[in-house]
């Protein structure tokens, strides 16, 4: 992990950008209740039940010295991809 905070901390090199990424899945969920909407004094109150929506595949990659990023979401994840 040190190596990798050293490494962040370099001075930009066009040369040899530095690209972090990182996948994961995720749960694609709809509320089953509408919330109460807020009333003076209280808080929402949001239901935990839930409807399940499949799952997809989030991919990000970006370059800390200059803004750039790309995400790429996927409505599946195989061997191939």
């Amino acid at each position: 992990m040190e190596d990798i905070l050293t490494l962040y901390e370099e001075p930009y090199d066009p040369l040899c950008p530095v690209i972090c990424f990182d996948e994961r899945p995720c749960q694609l969920i709809d509320d089953v209740r509408a919330p109460i909407p807020l009333k003076p004094g209280r808080s929402k109150r949001q239901d935990y039940e839930y409807t399940r929506h499949g799952t997809c595949g989030v991919l990000l990659a970006f370059d800390p010295g200059r803004p750039w990023r790309f995400v790429q979401v996927r409505a599946r994840r195989t061997a191939v991809d």
